[in-house]
């Protein structure tokens, strides 16, 4: 499971063990025709706004976990066995940490990788910790990456309360021990009955959640540091016990604030149980856990490897305004347009625009900054206005074009094909839509160069003005950039039987990872 460079993937070295495994869970038959590339003329602009200044515990390097050991400390490294493993940084007031991590068992290995986030508080008077929102996931049971369609609307019930019982949320009996450690299925069944949440991965669990406002049941809601104190604040375990093959994974986003400053670490032990705080203070003490691939240096020419990010980044929030150059308004005459989403080196869209969050401390052979912007936060306001004397209808579409620096104006796409890899598993929040005054939620699994899909549609009255919001949390295993299409009536074809989650059978979409339990 660790990291090669797939010929698909070599030059942006995104690909990860995570969506390696992803992949695995893919359905097999699939066709082998190879779709036609069309191209769409749009007009591609930077995308507004900035990152906020939120500093971010990033931990994802190593993605894949070999060895007990740091994975992030930002303790000071003075007095420190390996001083080296330390970034000697401070959280105070709000900030994120942010972590995504696989753990495949070796033969004889031990079940269980436990990661442990410690916090240390060098002042003399306690600090309180308060949890805002905190969401994590393991791949298995929580958040399997089972193959959804690629467009899904959440909580469809709600709308249509006279629909009935259906096969996703009907009752079914308790899984055996086995397969209940592959699979949660109570909240899958609720999601895909119309009636909660609907995800496939970890990253795309923990983004939903966080996009919704909510917060994984169980986890505290504060913290209290005596003065010159070390205190686990979670400790979260990734299983591996009746699993075939024995690799399972965990994304964890958590918005704190602290009251006053703050180290953080993650360490991880490699055991069957759980650890003792002796065990991980003495992890604390001691080396860095093996880190993974070496990045490319910035600026390097040719063929790009980003690898993992392990360090602290600067920005978790990405507010924008998407409006005319010098205008308060985005004239529905500037469609087609569209802005990139998680642009990065490699990756502008033919804009030039860079929105990776820098990073202020990290691990030499590391990621030099947060590419890919996961766990990221993007709320983007679109003040739509017909200036026209006759009605116009709009499409809104968050894809995934085939090329990532094309030609000025040229969107490349093709029709939808299994075999094009996954870029986007997550969901994604638009408000202004036509149908229905609030917010709408939307789960996309989304494949190279597919065309949309369709969002919804914006139809304005000559002189009408209406505003659209768009929000998503940049989901773990994502693959950058995206761009975030406004188009002309009939661009895109809506398909009259995606959306609904209810039309799933949900028992023949669960089996095969059921197989053999």
């Amino acid at each position: 499971m660790g990291w090669r460079p797939l010929q698909a993937m070599a030059a942006h070295g995104l690909c990860s063990a995570m969506a390696v495994l992803a992949m695995a869970a893919a359905p097999t038959a699939m066709g082998q025709e190879q779709a036609q590339s069309t191209q769409r003329f749009q007009t591609l602009r930077p995308l507004p706004g900035q990152l906020d200044q939120t500093p971010v515990f990033n931990d994802n390097n190593p993605e894949s976990i070999k060895a007990s050991g740091i994975l992030l400390s930002t303790f000071a490294p003075v007095g420190r066995a390996h001083p080296e493993a330390h970034l000697d940084q401070r959280f105070v007031g709000n900030f994120t940490v942010f972590s995504h991590h696989v753990y495949a068992r070796p033969a004889h290995g031990a079940t269980t990788a436990w990661l442990a986030l410690l916090a240390g508080n060098a002042a003399d008077q306690p600090v309180t910790i308060t949890v805002q929102q905190a969401a994590t996931a393991l791949s298995q049971p929580d958040a399997p990456f089972l193959p959804l369609p690629s467009f899904l609307e959440e909580n469809l019930a709600a709308a249509d309360e006279d629909h009935g019982d259906t096969v996703a949320n009907s009752f079914r009996a308790p899984l055996s021990t086995a397969a209940a450690a592959r699979l949660d299925q109570a909240p899958l069944r609720r999601g895909l009955g119309g009636r909660g949440a609907i995800y496939a991965g970890p990253g795309s669990r923990v983004a939903g959640a966080l996009v919704r406002g909510d917060s994984t049941p169980g986890l505290p809601a504060s913290w209290r540091l005596p003065p010159h104190s070390t205190q686990t604040l979670l400790l979260l375990p990734i299983p591996t016990s009746y699993l075939d093959p024995p690799v399972n994974g965990r994304t964890t986003q958590l918005r704190l604030h602290s009251s006053g400053p703050v180290s953080l670490a993650m360490v991880a032990a490699l055991q069957d149980g759980p650890p003792r705080l002796s065990t991980l203070l003495g992890l604390l003490d001691g080396p860095l856990s093996p880190k993974g691939h070496q990045p490319t240096p910035p600026g390097h020419a040719g063929g790009i490897v980003y690898s993992q990010v392990s360090g602290v980044q600067r920005g978790a929030r990405w507010l924008a305004r998407l409006t005319d150059p010098g205008s308060d308004a985005l004239s529905v005459g500037s469609v087609p347009v569209g802005w990139p989403v998680s642009a990065l080196v490699g990756g502008t869209m033919a804009t030039g625009q860079v929105q990776t969050a820098p990073l202020v401390a990290f691990y030499p052979g590391t990621a030099w900054a947060a590419h890919g912007n996961y766990g990221v936060e993007y709320h983007l306001t679109l003040p739509l206005l017909n200036d026209t004397p006759e009605p116009v209808t709009l499409q809104l579409a968050l894809e995934s074009p085939q090329e990532r620096e094309p030609p000025g104006g040229v969107v490349s796409l093709a029709a939808a094909s299994p075999n094009a890899p996954v870029r986007f598993r997550g969901p994604v929040a638009v408000q202004g839509l036509d149908g229905s005054p609030g917010e709408r939620v939307f789960h996309l699994v989304q494949r190279r160069g597919q065309p949309g899909p369709l969002l919804g549609a914006i139809t304005l009255a000559p002189g009408e003005d209406r505003t659209v919001v768009v929000r998503l949390v940049y989901p773990a295993d994502a693959t950058p950039p995206q761009v975030l299409s406004l188009l002309s009536a009939h661009t895109l074809a809506p398909d009259p039987h995606a959306g609904d989650p209810r039309r799933i059978d949900v028992d023949a979409l669960i089996a095969p990872l059921l197989e053999g339990s």
